[in-house]
């Protein structure tokens, strides 16, 4: 097992990416902490992980609220003893922005996923990075997407919040190195099989002009071998830049669009 005796926090854990992420850390041995704004959706997960046969605690933590972020880590060490892994998937609705061209948009509109998503990171990270330097070990992680490297219409300002946090893992690692901590990310393109992707075709479908079938070609068309990466293939890539044997990466975003970005 990769992550054997490791203890590991995910937020946003109710939603696709961070689901599975957070059943692929607890397959490999950690025991993980579940956190999302919904409780009923994050026990859903711990419930499926413990069926399982894996060790998961699920719990309501607003990414976005410090003290909240900052009690439940304190919780986790007085349970677990330790925290090695922090994984960021917490999503934020860009509803109001998507479909919309950019020199329609307001500002308000257009700043709030570039704040909301930038704040979470930074706040997990943060918090989770303090804990972590006491014992000179540990995985700051999270998840951004294709826009943050691409040109993309009528995102809103999702685009400029992804680079933002891809920006940030470069920073956090610049900082956190000399205390033994990594930072990492991982970039998968849109997925069809998550509920966000569907929402975001909806929004934009009139605009675009295409059937829902037209748009997974589309975005499958952006790779390489004309697919987008499974759920399952990101969250097995974040259990390796978890584990031990990912001990020489840091600083960067891994590269999931299996072509749609060259770098």
């Amino acid at each position: 097992m990769l992550l054997k005796n490791k203890v590991a926090v995910v937020y946003g854990a109710a939603g696709a990416i961070g689901g599975a992420v957070a059943r692929a850390f607890a397959q490999e041995g950690a025991q993980v902490f579940v956190m999302g704004r919904q409780l009923a959706g994050v026990q859903a997960v711990a419930g499926q992980i413990a069926a399982a046969g894996g060790a998961a605690h699920a719990a309501e933590v607003d990414a976005l609220d410090e003290r909240a972020i900052d009690r439940h880590l304190q919780a986790v060490i007085e349970q677990a003893g330790r925290l090695d892994i922090s994984f960021n998937a917490a999503g934020f609705s860009n509803a109001r922005a998507l479909g919309v061209p950019l020199v329609e948009l307001d500002l308000a509109h257009f700043a709030a996923p570039v704040s909301d998503y930038a704040r979470s990171y930074f706040l997990t990270a943060r918090l989770a990075a303090r804990r972590m330097m006491t014992g000179k070990s540990g995985v700051i992680m999270t998840v951004t997407a294709l826009p943050g490297r691409t040109g993309t219409a009528w995102n809103g300002g999702y685009g400029a919040a992804q680079a933002a946090k891809e920006a940030l893992t470069r920073d956090l690692s610049t900082e956190l190195a000399p205390h033994g901590i990594r930072v990492v990310g991982l970039r998968p393109h849109g997925m069809p099989e998550t509920a966000v992707m569907k929402e975001a075709f909806e929004l934009k479908a009139a605009r675009m002009g295409m059937t829902w079938e037209q748009f997974q070609a589309f975005l499958a068309n952006w790779s390489h071998p004309k697919r987008v990466m499974k759920l399952e293939e990101v969250a097995q890539t974040a259990v390796f830049l978890a584990s031990d044997r990912a001990s020489g990466m840091t600083g960067t975003t891994v590269n999931l669009t299996m072509g749609g970005a060259s770098d």
